[in-house]
């Protein structure tokens, strides 16, 4: 597939020349960006650098001014976020908003439809009673995978920032989801049980889950990712794939005192 400048689209989600603007701020300026199937991609970049705006384009929470997003070689540009759910894109959000009053396992029940909320099938339980049970058994399946077993009954209000974190994965691994957009999913979180974390990021890789990520640390992150974008005042001002350009990204003095010296 092509877009309009005829550039031939291969990768598994690709942004092509994406500018947004707020009044006189131009908060993406021709981003262009691209992650493979299967892999962990990270952005990083100082505060106000554009990578919030650039998730939130790409997720449809924003429409662009101009450029495009290709997900799976589809122009998906301002589609809205129930749609592209529906396509299998996920994302979390940088702050946890899990509902208190529920249960870890509740909160991870909620992250799919059940026939039973559907006004048109909710007075025949048959229909959806089985699919009911199966939702069950998959969010204990999702709890057991990210060693939430003990949480299971506890309310997400009396968790810790970590586990709501691990929760709000868990929702989203509810939707079966082809590639999941994490906003600083370990901000706050202690570093043993960010890199369990990662870890669980790793296995999913291996099921076919691809990851773009928006994370500070990366005394913790730079092991486990595939692919690296810098981005500074809107742009993308460097990039690098595999552990050896990625290292040498990062040791360019230009970034250090870029990013690094923000």
């Amino acid at each position: 597939m092509k877009n309009k400048n005829n550039k031939k689209i291969n990768s598994f989600l690709e942004t092509d020349g994406l500018i947004k603007n707020f009044g006189e701020l131009r908060a993406l300026d021709n981003v262009s960006i691209q992650v493979d199937r299967k892999e962990i991609v990270l952005l990083i970049g100082p505060n106000g650098s554009g990578k919030s705006t650039l998730i939130n384009v790409i997720t449809g929470f924003l429409p662009p001014d101009e450029g495009k997003v290709f997900f799976e070689k589809e122009d998906v540009t301002g589609k809205d976020p129930s749609e592209l759910y529906k396509r299998g894109m996920v994302r979390t959000f940088q702050t946890p908003q899990p509902l208190p009053e529920m249960t870890v396992l509740e909160n991870i029940m909620i992250g799919i439809t059940s026939k039973g909320e559907e006004p048109l099938t909710a007075l025949f339980y048959k229909k959806w009673l089985k699919q009911e049970e199966e939702i069950l058994e998959k969010a204990l399946d999702i709890i057991n995978f990210l060693k939430l077993s003990h949480l299971t009954f506890k309310k997400a209000g009396e968790l810790s920032g970590g586990q709501m974190k691990l929760v709000a994965l868990g929702r989203a691994l509810m939707t079966n989801p082809k590639l999941i957009v994490l906003d600083e999913p370990i901000a706050g979180v202690a570093p043993g049980l960010s890199h369990e974390i990662f870890s669980k990021i790793l296995e999913l890789r291996e099921q076919d889950v691809t990851f773009l990520i928006v994370e500070h640390r990366l005394d913790i992150v730079l092991k486990y990712i595939d692919r690296l974008y810098i981005m500074f005042n809107g742009k993308v001002i460097a990039e690098g794939k595999g552990e050896k350009e990625i290292k040498e990204v990062l040791n360019d003095p230009k970034i250090i005192e870029i990013y690094i010296g923000d």
